[in-house]
């Protein structure tokens, strides 16, 4: 299932006062939101029913829970909340390679879990990332370039 789409504007002074009083916040709280920062919904595509949801701090607790911006609504009918949430247990274990994934979302989230989400927008920037890293590795390697290694005639 495709990302949901959703992007609201962080209310500052509320986000601020919830990670200022959060047990298990940042020693700083401004240096962990900005006046004019944004969440993009990390759930699943959804419907209207469904609040959108955006993780802004993971709590260094005991209880594994993190604080959440939770919106519903568009343009002058958005509705805020911030909520520490507790993170979901669903796990996807893969037996060939061994590997386990947590679920990313809190718990009892709309849709599907995050291992079944898919972010074509992160993809793609991983991917622009990567061809970027194999060409200047190449450019690097090449003969003539700085510090490649000398190439006998």
């Amino acid at each position: 299932m495709l990302q949901c789409t959703a992007v609201t504007h962080v209310p500052y002074a509320e986000a601020l006062l919830a990670l200022a009083t959060m047990e298990g916040g940042p020693e700083h709280p401004p240096d962990a939101v900005e006046p004019e920062d944004f969440v993009l919904c990390e759930l699943g595509d959804h419907d209207e029913s469904a609040e959108h949801a955006g993780h802004l701090w993971t709590a260094d607790t005991a209880i594994d829970q993190d604080l959440w911006l939770l919106w519903s609504g568009t343009g002058a009918h958005r509705v805020h909340r911030l909520d520490m949430l507790r993170l979901c247990p669903a796990v996807l274990r893969e037996f060939a390679t061994r590997t386990v994934t947590t679920c990313a979302y809190f718990d009892h989230h709309p849709g599907p879990h995050s291992f079944s989400v898919t972010d074509p927008l992160g993809d793609l920037i991983a991917e622009h990332v990567h061809s970027e890293v194999r060409r200047l590795v190449a450019e690097d390697d090449a003969p003539g370039a700085p510090d490649a290694p000398d190439v006998p005639d």
